[in-house]
């Protein structure tokens, strides 16, 4: 026979008296009346509250009114044809109606009840969503967003989601504040900042930020245009525990899931069903350096966002079209880092939607590439990437959608451009010291600066060699000889040139430098220099001379970052770029007059291999996938710079 459980006996009493006291408390909450029945007591009706709503809800209370017709309009926009990216059709004599700088009804032309301060009559003209960029590194434009502002609009561009991890290497934790101070001084130009998870780039490097969870949760806090984590990049730190930079990744991307926001990915190099599965799997949501054709197809196939650039889209869509695909919704265009001169050259979105109509994509597809697709991936589908109530007024209107024909740009219902002219005011903005005082060098830098010395009594030497985007996994050795002075020099004859990274956050005037072949200058006494080298954006120098490198690297530092050309012994040409060492706060055709000297100067000299100026130089010291060995500024254990990213290993610079 089973024993009682005495245990129970405690439980069993508290559960009767819990009984016992909710019936009398009911008991209590009720009475009698006259003739004896209990009644039940109303319940006490809470007291109203005072709720002020913010600016977004007070704009749509306001749009309310004005599609019911009960408030007038700013504006119509009459007789236009309008792409509907919600059903991929062409919609014949619509109109579209503007308020507080939103779309507040479309329909059918002079069928609205209501009235406007302004009409414009587009007929003949096809009205389509204003572009906006799926992955945009506004900083390799050169200009600052109010500028870039007049630089892209007139190219149908409207919005950016901006990948951040350029400035955040420079300015730390006021990253979103920099990216959204241009809007809410007035710019047209809206931006979405995804913050920037290479910052920094790997564990090997350090400079003006460092984000991990609490950064990361602080940012999607801060406002709702934060939409993502920027594309993730160290894929070693990804899959590799042991990696330094593991937790650091982890939690970002841990953080920015905490506030339902989007992670972005960085899968160059990624070709095979396991990486890409890994990849998706990590939560990584695009890619936007996808190259070849079945790579695309598989990415795809795996639930990744396609971010095509202009390098990828031939093959890509090529393929694509050749499958017959019926769903394009997971994928757009995007240009990804465009300086201003090749916009002006080129275009922006405008070009790469061109590009896709060229290839064969279907014009109504091809403009929800450049707009509804990314706006939906991103969450931000109710604020941009159609014509749509409740949306920003972005209305590109074309006089042929076959050749992306701009005519006219509407900014949040302003008239924004006029065939090639930007019609708005420069939002002005006084950037803070943090923005503008960003080089921390240390000191002046001389020729000593630059030298590599040879192991003492070598008469020649075992060198590791480089050059721009080597992706073997061990790097070049050569067999190089020693002057009389105990040094390893540049030898342009033989495709032999030196290049260093400057430290510009420590103040330590910390140099690493090696040599590299097939790039750089063989006019004598040359050099070029720049602050712009993604990701990090420590000051990059090559040069045949030491004295020239001494020159364009001081002379980048002293004018707060940019571009310096030293030919003969002599600054030739220079491009400022003092906002963060990356931008500046100037108009278009300045700095584009500007970075055209700098080409034009580089064109009378001669170059490794007749290239002409290695522009291309910039991202030549990335640090993500696919690069395996690369130079970065000395740090401890490694002062020579050399390492290899994906395994940590390093290896002197000659031996």
């Amino acid at each position: 026979m089973n024993k009682p459980n005495n245990r129970l006996i405690p439980t069993l009493l508290v559960c009767l008296c819990t009984i016992l006291t909710t019936a009398c408390d009911d008991k209590g909450d009720r009475s009698s009346d006259a003739s004896g029945n209990e009644t039940q007591k109303p319940l006490s009706t809470p007291e109203p509250t005072t709720h002020t709503f913010g600016p977004e809800i007070q704009t749509r209370q306001a749009l309310t009114q004005v599609a019911l017709a009960r408030q007038p309009a700013d504006l119509i926009i009459q007789n236009a044809t309008v792409l509907n990216v919600f059903t991929q059709e062409w919609l014949a004599n619509q109109d579209i109606v503007i308020a507080s700088g939103r779309i507040a009804w479309t329909g059918a032309t002079n069928t609205w009840p209501g009235s406007a301060a302004q009409t414009y009559d587009a007929s003949g003209l096809y009205a389509v969503p204003g572009f906006g960029e799926s992955h945009k590194h506004i900083e390799s434009s050169y200009l600052t967003p109010e500028y870039e502002a007049a630089l892209v609009i007139p190219h149908g561009n409207t919005w950016t989601v901006e990948g951040s991890h350029e400035i955040s290497n420079v300015v730390g934790n006021y990253n979103a504040e920099f990216w959204l101070a241009a809007e809410r001084a007035g710019s047209p130009l809206k931006i979405f900042p995804a913050i920037g998870s290479a910052t920094p780039p790997t564990v090997y490097e350090s400079g003006g930020g460092y984000y991990g969870y609490p950064e990361m949760d602080a940012f999607m806090q801060y406002d709702p245009r934060v939409v993502a984590l920027g594309e993730v990049m160290d894929w070693s730190a990804i899959i590799n525990a042991d990696n330094g930079g593991h937790s650091r990744l982890w939690q970002m991307i841990e953080a920015t899931y905490d506030n339902r926001g989007v992670v972005e990915g960085h899968g160059s190099g990624l070709y095979s069903a396991e990486e890409i599965s890994a990849f998706a799997a990590a939560g990584l949501a695009s890619d936007h350096e996808v190259r070849l054709a079945d790579e695309g197809l598989e990415k795809l196939r795996r639930g990744v966002f396609l971010e095509l650039k202009h390098a990828g889209m031939d093959t890509v869509i090529s393929k694509l079209l050749q499958l017959n695909l019926k769903d394009w919704s997971n994928i757009s265009v995007t240009t990804d880092d465009r300086d201003v001169f090749a916009t002006l050259q080129l275009g922006s979105m405008d070009y790469n939607i061109r590009t896709a109509i060229e290839l064969g994509v279907a014009p109504e597809i091809a403009y929800q590439l450049g707009s509804y697709n990314t706006a939906r991936h991103f969450r931000i589908d109710h604020l941009v990437g159609s014509l749509a109530p409740g949306r920003y007024a972005d209305v590109v209107l074309l006089s042929n959608p076959e050749t992306v024909a701009i005519e006219r740009v509407y900014a949040n219902g302003q008239l924004a451009a006029l065939g090639k002219d930007y019609k708005l005011p420069i939002a002005n903005i006084d950037y803070p010291a943090w923005a503008k005082n960003t080089m921390r060098v240390g000191k002046t830098l001389s020729a000593e600066d630059f030298i590599i010395h040879a192991p003492e009594g070598k008469t020649e030497v075992q060198a590791a060699i480089l050059e721009p985007f080597w992706f073997e996994p061990d790097f070049i050795t050569r067999t190089l000889p020693v002057n009389e002075a105990g040094l390893v020099v540049a030898a342009p004859a033989d495709n032999l040139i030196k290049v260093a990274v400057v430290d510009r956050y420590h103040g330590t005037g910390a140099i690493s430098k090696m040599l590299w072949q097939n790039v750089g200058p063989m006019t004598e006494n040359s050099a070029l220099a720049s602050s712009q080298s993604h990701d990090l954006h420590n000051i990059w120098v090559m040069g045949n001379n030491d004295s020239a490198m001494a020159m364009a690297a001081n002379a980048v530092a002293e004018m707060g970052g940019g571009w310096v050309l030293v030919k003969n012994g002599a600054i030739a040409a220079q491009v400022k770029l003092d906002i963060a060492g990356l931008m500046t706060a100037r108009p278009v055709a300045e700095v584009a007059a500007e970075m055209e000297h700098l080409l034009q100067q580089a064109d009378t000299m001669q170059w490794i291999n007749n290239t002409g100026l290695p522009e291309r130089m910039r991202f030549a010291f990335l640090t993500a996938a696919p690069w395996k060995w690369q130079l970065v500024a000395p740090y401890q254990g490694n002062p020579g710079g050399l390492v290899n990213v994906t395994t940590g290993e390093t290896h002197p610079i000659v031996w």
